[in-house]
């Protein structure tokens, strides 16, 4: 399927590895021009070494800074000429017990997971539909839509984002130009967060790491995790001329695991 969007232009955040790098490599590999941005300079240059000898004919421009910053968002969008198609993404906050986060907890969570996205939307959604087509991907998680006691963090800032885009998506003036937001959740994908994790619970129950992702595994239906292609896929496909019709919408992605009809 020809997805319709080979030369346009795309930002995506926190693109130098997991899911924000399988929705680059998928864009990419549908000829899209992407601007991808990282904290982290080094590993962001490998990522858009692989992605340029994955399309030659595509223009790949990697942007190191912070996102969440004003500066951070400045520069990655005046590295895009236009952006067509933005696919917010950050780190999720740490896990734990909300008695013992703290207003400058809460404050982080916010910023990276809420505001940060919200504000590259206003940065971008106007001159999208100024031109007739606009996608814009928020990258949040499956505790969106079935809340994680320990991600508390996690839970109000996406969810807040979640709320926010319910709204915007359905604004006449956005909607009636071609321009489309959806958010994709995300549960278990084998990306190096989950692996922190893991290790993190081997360490504290005393058994091998492989036993303990193997458990894990075990707990969904598919018997397996998520892959960071099949993710950027899906991605790519929301970002297409054929998903039009579709917008406002939480596409869950977790092999099945949440066990609700709606």
């Amino acid at each position: 399927m020809d997805l319709g969007i080979q030369g346009k232009w795309a930002l995506v955040c926190a693109a130098s590895k997991g899911l924000g790098k399988g929705c680059a490599q998928a864009l990419v590999g549908e000829g899209v021009n992407v601007v991808i941005t990282a904290r982290g300079a080094e590993a962001l240059q490998a990522t858009a070494a692989e992605l340029a000898a994955l399309n030659p004919l595509v223009q790949v421009r990697a942007v190191a800074g912070d996102i969440t910053t004003v500066a951070g968002r400045a520069a990655a969008l005046a590295a895009c000429p236009q952006v067509d198609i933005l696919v917010n993404n950050a780190g999720g906050p740490p896990p734990g017990d909300f008695r013992d986060w703290d207003r400058e907890a809460w404050i982080k969570a916010l910023d990276a997971n809420m505001l940060t996205p919200i504000e590259l939307i206003k940065a971008t959604i106007d001159a999208m539909a100024g031109r007739g087509f606009g996608r814009i991907i928020n990258i949040t998680s499956g505790a969106v839509k079935a809340p994680i006691d320990i991600l508390g963090l996690s839970n109000g800032a996406r969810t807040g984002l979640t709320g926010f885009v319910a709204g915007v998506a359905r604004q006449v003036r956005v909607a009636s130009h071609n321009v489309t937001i959806n958010n994709l959740l995300p549960g278990p994908f084998d990306t190096d967060r989950l692996r922190g994790t893991m290790i993190g619970a081997a360490q504290k129950s005393g058994q091998p790491l492989e036993a303990v992702m193997d458990a894990r595994r075990k707990l969904n239906p598919t018997q397996r995790f998520g892959t960071a292609a099949e993710f950027g896929a899906t991605c790519a496909f929301l970002c297409s001329v054929h998903a039009g019709y579709i917008t406002g919408q939480n596409v869950l992605m977790d092999g099945g695991a949440y066990p609700g009809t709606f």
